[in-house]
């Protein structure tokens, strides 16, 4: 990522980060909305998993200078998501929704360029996360 496409998803994160709870309820129903057969993945309070959700979106966004950082991290949730049965054409579907969401969540606030940095974050995150299921599937 360019450090104008960090600047822009920080910038963003700040007016997203007030409403948190409300964008990551927005964030599921988008999510279900676009695949209903998503749901039964998620087994506990979702509230709870909102939570931790913007807790990590946090997390990545104040990391996103210095992403190598994270890849453990990433690679490991790429590993426990893979284990709860979440699969490759899924990460598309998050990525719809998260885009779907910041979009509502912001409006005008979120320009274009915005947009797509947040698209280059998300993907590179999400290329992480299902190559390390990858590799995990083959290993076993």
């Amino acid at each position: 990522m360019t450090s104008r496409q960090i600047a822009l998803v920080r910038s963003s994160w700040q007016r997203v980060f007030p409403i948190k709870r409300q964008a990551a309820a927005l964030f599921y129903q988008r999510l279900f909305d676009l695949d209903p057969g998503l749901a039964p993945l998620f087994r506990g309070n979702i509230t709870e998993q909102g939570d931790k959700l913007m807790a990590m979106l946090g997390m990545v966004v104040s990391r996103l200078d210095r992403l190598a950082e994270l890849l453990p991290a990433v690679e490991q949730l790429g590993r426990r998501h893979a284990e709860y049965g979440v699969e490759a054409q899924h990460y598309d579907t998050v990525g719809a929704a998260l885009l779907g969401t910041l979009r509502a969540g912001l409006g005008d606030a979120l320009s274009p360029d915005a947009e797509e940095a947040w698209a280059a974050a998300y993907t590179a995150l999400a290329d992480v996360m299902k190559q390390a299921a990858v590799t995990m599937a083959v290993a076993s």
